[in-house]
Parts: C-alpha cells; sequence; structure tokens
C-alpha cells in the first residue's frame, strides 16, 4: 500500500496549522489550528473490508526532567518512546480517503468525545491522555487527532509516522479502552492485508533545524 497527503510530503516538514502548538517568539509556543492532515492511500489489497490508522512519534523523551525547562535541552542522545497522536479504527473499505480538518480543526481542552465517529469510525484515545492527567484546565479522555507538541528545547527533530492498516475484518476487536498499545497489541492478532506509512517531521525548537 502507498499512503500519501496533500497537506505535507513524506519526510518533509508537518506544516504548523496541523499541529498542536507552534512556535512563538514570546511564550515559546502557542496553540495552533490542529488539524489532522489529508490522508489517501492506494494499491489496496484484495479482500480487504475496513482500515485502521494510526499516527505515532517514536522520539517523546523517556524522561521528563529537562522537558520545557528553561537553560535546559533535552539532549538528543536520550533514549525515546512511542507517543499515540491519532487512532482512527473501521474505516469502511470503500474510503481511501480523509479530508484535512475532517476529524480534528481546532485544539480541544479536555478533549474531544469519543470513541463512536460519524459512519460508524472509532475514536481511540491518544496520548494527551496521560499528557494533561495533572492538569486541571486540560484534564480529560483526548479522542481523535491531536497534533505535534513536541518539547520546545528538545534538540532532536520528531518524526510522526502516520500507518495505514487494511484489515481482513470489517472491525479491529480490542482489548481494553481503546488506547495506543492495545490497539498495536490487537492489530499484531489481527488479519493485517497489507500497509503503508507517511512519515512527517516537526520541532519546536527555532534552533532545530527541520527539513
Amino acid at each position: 500500500m502507498q499512503v500519501t497527503s496533500q497537506s505535507f510530503q513524506d519526510g518533509q516538514a508537518i506544516p504548523g496549522e496541523f499541529a498542536f502548538a507552534v512556535p512563538d517568539a514570546t511564550t515559546r509556543i502557542a496553540l495552533s489550528a490542529n488539524r489532522n492532515p489529508h490522508l489517501a492511500w492506494h494499491d489496496v489489497p484484495a479482500g480487504t473490508k475496513s482500515f485502521v490508522v494510526v499516527c505515532h512519534d517514536p522520539d517523546v523523551p523517556s524522561r521528563g526532567d529537562d522537558v520545557n525547562q528553561a537553560d535546559r535541552e533535552v539532549p538528543a542522545s536520550l533514549p525515546r518512546v512511542d507517543f499515540f497522536h491519532w487512532l482512527l479504527l473501521d474505516i469502511p473499505a470503500t474510503t481511501t480517503e480523509i479530508a484535512a480538518g475532517a476529524h480534528s480543526d481546532a485544539v480541544t481542552p479536555c478533549g474531544k468525545s469519543g470513541p463512536d465517529a460519524a459512519g460508524g469510525l472509532r475514536h481511540g484515545i491518544n496520548d494527551y491522555t496521560g499528557w494533561f492527567a495533572n492538569d486541571e484546565q486540560m484534564k480529560g479522555d483526548y479522542f481523535g487527532y491531536d497534533g505535534p507538541c513536541p518539547p520546545w528545547n528538545d534538540t532532536l527533530v520528531h518524526h510522526y509516522i502516520f500507518t495505514v492498516y487494511a484489515l481482513a475484518t470489517p472491525s479491529l476487536a480490542v482489548t481494553g479502552p481503546l488506547t495506543g498499545a492495545n490497539v498495536r497489541a490487537a492489530l499484531a492478532s489481527a488479519q493485517v492485508l497489507g500497509q503503508g506509512s507517511l512519515t512527517g517531521l516537526y520541532s519546536l525548537n527555532p534552533s532545530v533545524a527541520v527539513a
């Protein structure tokens, strides 16, 4: 399968309108339009009954000691972990394109509702749920898409990998809440007929060059 986007090119920078936050000269970061990017996929395997979209960032710091701390930086050598930004399940086999802004068009404090979405789709819970767990103004269950917001002092450019999975079943059976870990575990045992990925780059650190 081949995954493409009209919003950004594979291996290139993601525009700020598709991010959770953008750089700001005064406050370091500011909330952005947070629109989901356009996605399309081609060369779908025969027998496909549904699709799953997963977007994750594998470059999130494994420790938060230095994250967003003035006069400090997050070293590129720090071990990194996955952060899930988008989990969209049970996309009908007749759908091979998602319009920009169709599933997210602003930052929603306390998270967008879910898991049910229009057309019988299901939104998973992204990892902003855990990130904002101790923030009284922002905490909640964050369903659907929420875009990039890497630490503004991270020396590493973050990679956002959008993967589309073609399934032989009309629905993905997930055990437990629709978290990234549980969806990934379900995909590991599902009848996946094919998959394709598209990677975008993003940084909020003005001293880090993004291709």
